[in-house]
């Protein structure tokens, strides 16, 4: 099943290999891709093949992590641009994963030098990264107010109006990992007591808000969310709440009728799994295409497409070495080892100059 068709909103993938967004902080200050950007997508694009693009800030605000691009100016569209153009001119398709970092963003990064904005005024425990790279602890956010948060859903329509103009074929609504949709939906990071929290009703109402204004932006069918139910990243919790919260999120999804739900289990990385029980409730509160993703190899992903928990599979560590990782999974080819000390730092090291299998 791995190498047979689907369709995809008005797209047919020719394989259900998917690329993962993978952040990679090679914009520059500015957050413009350019040429060195466009040639890593092209190098891991294939026809018919899905690739979601690095997770990239809708808006100032949004900013969270150095030199990482974004999609709210006119030349980041254009430099997008450059992207997308490589990716279609290898037969692949690309979608933009639309992202704002909320709580775990730092003042260096604000536009007015303030703390960045969450739901609650409530700070992780962990660190942060500085707009110079530096790791500092991180600061306790800005209560977003109602007036807030109805800009940020604009701002999330804006971008996903700006990624269709710079040639993607859609975006994925990143509400996962700990940032700032997954904020409004965790009770460790949302204690509001307006219409944005207290009941899983209410935590969901942001994210649900934000999928409209994006399908009533550029459509339904160009329209996607990555969900990460039971994930820590960002010290999110679970609670015997979480399995309802997030089947009630995927039938207001259903309603809406986005394209795809982007289900992400971190347990690869030591995160608890996501139960079986959970991943079946979103799967038939939503009947469209199904993401899975998290640690997954050839025969796993096979056997997970067979047995039914998915329609595609995200694969996102090995893409990082094995630009061609469609070709050396088809033929069962050995896979390229990543230098994880190369996976965040600039230039072309780590990043455009892994071997495909012709040059062996």
């Amino acid at each position: 099943m791995l190498f047979s068709p689907l369709r995809l909103g008005a797209a047919t993938l020719a394989h259900r290999v998917v690329m993962a967004p993978l952040t990679r902080m090679r914009a520059g200050p500015s957050g413009v891709p350019g040429p060195m950007n466009a040639l890593y997508y092209g190098q891991r694009a294939s026809r018919g093949g899905l690739l979601i693009a690095e997770a990239t800030p809708i808006n100032p605000q949004g900013h969270g992590h150095p030199d990482v691009p974004g999609i709210h100016t006119r030349e980041q569209v254009d430099g997008w641009r450059l992207v997308t153009e490589a990716v279609h001119a290898k037969g692949g398709l690309i979608y933009l994963q639309l992202w704002h970092t909320g709580r775990t963003s730092h003042s260096s990064h604000q536009p007015d030098g303030g703390a960045p904005f969450g739901p609650s005024a409530i700070a992780g425990n962990a660190t942060g990264m500085t707009r110079d790279w530096k790791s500092v602890p991180y600061e306790t956010p800005r209560a977003m107010t109602a007036m807030e948060i109805a800009g940020t859903v604009a701002a999330y329509a804006q971008g996903a109006r700006n990624a269709i103009a710079a040639g993607f074929d859609g975006v994925e609504i990143h509400g996962a990992n700990g940032y700032l949709l997954e904020q409004f939906l965790n009770p460790a990071s949302n204690q509001r007591t307006d219409q944005y929290g207290g009941s899983a009703e209410n935590r969901n109402r942001f994210v649900l808000e934000v999928a409209e204004a994006v399908a009533s932006a550029i459509g339904k069918e160009k329209t996607a969310i990555r969900l990460s139910p039971f994930g820590t990243h960002g010290e999110m919790v679970s609670d015997e709440n979480t399995e309802e919260q997030f089947t009630a999120l995927a039938e207001g999804l259903q309603k809406i009728g986005i394209v795809y739900i982007h289900v992400v289990d971190h347990s690869a990385l030591g995160a608890p799994a996501v139960p079986d029980s959970v991943k079946k409730a979103i799967s038939t509160s939503y009947t469209g295409t199904i993401i899975i993703s998290g640690g997954y190899d050839a025969a796993r992903a096979e056997a997970d497409l067979e047995a039914g928990k998915g329609e595609l599979v995200a694969f996102g560590r090995p893409f990082i070495s094995n630009p061609d990782l469609v070709e050396r999974l088809r033929t069962g080819a050995e896979l390229e080892t990543p230098d994880h000390t190369t996976f965040y730092t600039p230039g072309e090291k780590g990043y455009t100059d892994y071997k495909v299998l012709a040059a062996v």
